[in-house]
């Protein structure tokens, strides 16, 4: 069963394939949708301080009835933070707001910050600075993994020149009709597990009719075929959703894809328009 699977980061850290995402998900229902997750079974919760919802994700964990070394969670420094000291400080202020001794993974959500993506300066510097901090908080036992979000091979490679501690996750928009190959080999040739939020494409893959044909052939909903295709390409999934319904249907995945239809998948017309979610940059969908 794929909520009892894990992967193994180059440190030894053993993080559960599956993972729940909560982005826009708040207040009493980021609560709940943590506590039902954990009941149903998920052991890898994703949240953010850019997502406003710390604090309650880690109530939840905290009074949910499952020792908290038994689940993995995941945080990430808000992508604004490009100085040693503004990111000590959100660091230890994620810290306090979930009242925790540690988080398993914080990762820098972007290598630009928000207002400045896509713009030529790559904030090299910046995010060496903000690496630094991740490695100390990393080595004072706050941490037990870093990584990066976001990040493409430059940025990637600004860090491992200089770092003591080599990123050990990259998490990136990944989904049927999008998956950067060259992206994802570069991140795994350096080490780096992979994970792929928003799998399902922000919802847009729903309106896709190959995939709801293929769905149909496997038995299986759109969110699991969606799913199933990124584990099979060896990277850990972070469906978002509040519904328990969804959240056990997201976990039902035993079936393999064949590599015929694999083949299929990766070659089905990339996604131009994201819908309702294209009011956002891409990029902030994590």
């Amino acid at each position: 069963m794929i909520l009892q699977e894990k992967f193994t980061l180059t440190n030894g850290v053993e993080i559960p394939k599956l993972g729940l995402g909560t982005w826009m998900i708040q207040g009493e229902s980021a609560e709940k949708a943590v506590k039902d997750a954990i009941q149903i079974g998920y052991r890898h919760i994703d949240s953010a301080q850019d997502y406003g919802n710390e604090a309650e994700v880690a109530t939840a964990i905290k009074s949910c009835g499952v020792s908290r070394d038994e689940i993995f969670l995941t945080t990430k420094l808000a992508a604004q933070y490009k100085s040693y000291q503004d990111s000590v400080a959100a660091i230890d202020g994620s810290l306090q707001r979930m009242g925790l001794d540690y988080v398993d993974l914080m990762i820098i959500h972007s290598p630009q910050p928000w207002g400045n993506f896509g713009a030529s300066d790559r904030f090299y510097e910046g995010n060496l600075e903000a690496w630094r901090a991740l490695e100390e908080a990393y080595q004072a036992g706050k941490i037990r993994a870093i990584g990066l979000s976001n990040f493409q091979e430059q940025d990637i490679e600004n860090i491992l020149k200089s770092c003591s501690v080599a990123p050990m996750v990259n998490q990136i928009l990944a989904h049927i009709t999008n998956v950067p190959d060259q992206l994802i080999q570069y991140s795994q040739e350096k080490g780096l597990l992979v994970e792929a939020y928003s799998p399902v494409g922000h919802g847009e893959l729903f309106k896709n009719s190959q995939i709801a044909q293929m769905a149909e052939k496997y038995g299986v909903s759109i969110p699991q075929l969606c799913i199933r295709y990124t584990l099979q390409l060896g990277l850990l999934p972070l469906p978002k959703t509040a519904n328990p319904d969804h959240m056990r249907n997201n976990a039902d995945l035993d079936f393999v894809i064949s590599q015929e239809d694999m083949n299929v998948l990766n070659h089905l017309e990339k996604i131009q328009d994201y819908g309702d979610a294209s009011m956002f940059p891409v990029y902030r969908l994590s």
